[in-house]
């Protein structure tokens, strides 16, 4: 029985591949419920072979690929889609989401026996980037906290944790990554925080600029904005027979 699904999304991270994996399997040492899938977004160096060599002695790694690259959110998707947990848990590959904050997020799911916590979402804390990369994650965090109002100071973290059968009931888009607590209180569900440490680039560089976020998340904005302005108001609920 899986309980939760680790997804890692990564694209050329030969250089950080395997700490992050030695990571997470020293953050869920002893606890055999779980797996780790690692979504490979159509990489041209040697990762894939990295984790390949590491299935043969891992038995809950996995591996996905894509043949081209397509982006961050269509490889958590991928990687939710192949899952068999009933929680999934994201982090970056490039190593600077710590994996031992899993089970922190994973807490506040497995201790909601009412169900009503659809997403865990990371905020980072002493955040270990470039002084322009910082900046310009604060201007869009605040547009988006303003045009949103979804709660979230920080929702680029890729530590996130969630319910995989509320994640796959979302609207798909391209770069959805970045409007998760968003969308999920849109379906009604309630959106917890945990504060997360970060930590430098091990090694490689990133694949997107500033420039670059900042023009899919303007037009993305305007499409989330739509989007919970026709929100779904109630979650359906199944009632059983009346054996009074």
């Amino acid at each position: 029985m899986v309980t939760a699904s680790i997804v890692i999304p990564a694209k050329n991270e030969a250089e950080n591949i395997s700490a992050l994996l030695d990571g997470i399997a020293a953050a869920f040492a002893g606890q055999t419920d779980h797996e780790v899938i690692v979504v490979d977004d159509g990489s041209t160096d040697t990762m894939p072979d990295l984790v390949r060599a590491r299935m043969t002695g891992q038995s809950n790694l996995r591996l996905i690929r894509h043949d081209v690259s397509g982006g961050q959110s269509a490889a958590v998707h991928s990687g939710v889609l192949a899952a068999r947990g009933e929680f999934i848990c994201t982090l970056d590959g490039d190593g600077q989401n710590p994996p031992a904050e899993l089970p922190k997020l994973l807490a506040p799911l497995l201790a909601d026996t009412a169900g009503r916590i659809g997403i865990v979402a990371g905020q980072r804390v002493g955040r270990q980037d470039t002084w322009s990369k910082k900046a310009a994650s604060r201007f869009a965090n605040w547009i988006r906290s303003r045009a949103l109002k979804d709660g979230t100071r920080d929702t680029g973290c890729g530590l996130k944790a969630f319910r995989r059968d509320a994640f796959l009931r979302l609207p798909f888009f391209n770069h959805m990554h970045r409007y998760l607590p968003a969308l999920f209180a849109r379906d009604g569900w309630q959106v917890a925080h945990v504060d997360v440490s970060h930590r430098p680039r091990g090694a490689g560089r990133s694949n997107y600029n500033n420039l670059q976020r900042g023009f899919v998340g303007a037009i993305d904005l305007i499409g989330v904005m739509w989007l919970l302005r026709r929100r779904k108001r109630a979650r359906p609920t199944e009632i059983g027979p009346d054996r009074s």
